[in-house]
């Protein structure tokens, strides 16, 4: 039997008097896509920060690769295989394609007893992992905010499967992009998951992550509702849980 990727059990969250996470678990698989779905303000996000060490559970257990794990930072996450795309989020806009690619992992050369960064390694890099992803910029020395909301999902990811994340999640990745935006969202993360590279694909849009989940976690009012392969799960029964809660 395949070992879980991540797991994570009976998380609970309060904000004060708001119990916004009722003990939620759930788990990913090696190359699985998971969509993790429900209105907003349902826990979808509060769950995923959790995870990637942006807040603090008030109880559970988070188990990575096998180990248990609390992440206290985002970089403590991606440092462990975790990468967390945000649409327009997940970049710093003033700095070059390339250094948003290799930021906090930059590569270095060595100039008699000083350590500079080697821009032209960086540089030839990016253009290798973006070609292969299918964007040819411009330039990878124009600064990130310059670029489309799609080819701003390409760097981040670019950057995922370069440090070999093992899990990517992708918090309303098509929030605002366009028809051509949302297929190459697509092609990513079916070029991801050949890679086995696991995804939740977070989103209150079904529409948007039916075509390519191989499993639905449904989320309502701070409880997971539902959990079910896509095979068991036609759209419309999907809308039918989530309206019913």
């Amino acid at each position: 039997m395949v070992s879980k990727l991540l797991e994570m059990k009976e998380i609970h969250k309060w904000f004060g008097k708001v119990y916004a996470l009722k003990g939620v678990s759930f788990s990913v698989y090696p190359g699985e896509v998971v969509g993790l779905i429900g209105d907003n303000g349902a826990g979808k996000s509060t769950l995923i920060k959790i995870l990637t060490g942006v807040l603090k559970a008030d109880k559970g257990e988070i188990f990575f690769q096998g180990k248990k794990c609390k992440f206290f930072s985002p970089k403590e996450a991606r440092a462990a295989g975790i990468e967390t795309i945000y649409q327009e989020q997940s970049l710093a806009g003033d700095l070059s394609v390339t250094r948003n690619i290799f930021l906090g992992k930059e590569f270095l050369k060595k100039r008699m007893f000083l350590k500079l960064l080697d821009h032209e390694k960086m540089k030839k890099t990016s253009i290798e992992l973006l070609s292969k992803l299918g964007l040819n910029l411009p330039s990878v020395d124009n600064e990130a905010r310059f670029c489309s909301g799609g080819e701003q999902q390409g760097i981040a990811i670019a950057r995922a499967m370069y440090f070999k994340a093992s899990l990517v999640i992708m918090d309303e990745p098509m929030r605002n992009l366009g028809i051509k935006g949302k297929i190459k969202v697509i092609d990513f993360i079916k070029m991801m998951k050949k890679k086995g590279v696991s995804t939740i694909f977070i989103t209150h849009n079904l529409y948007d992550v039916y075509p390519v989940a191989d499993r639905f976690i449904i989320i309502s009012q701070g409880k997971k509702v539902h959990d079910a392969p896509k095979k068991e799960l036609s759209p419309s029964k999907i809308t039918e849980i989530i309206t019913t809660q």
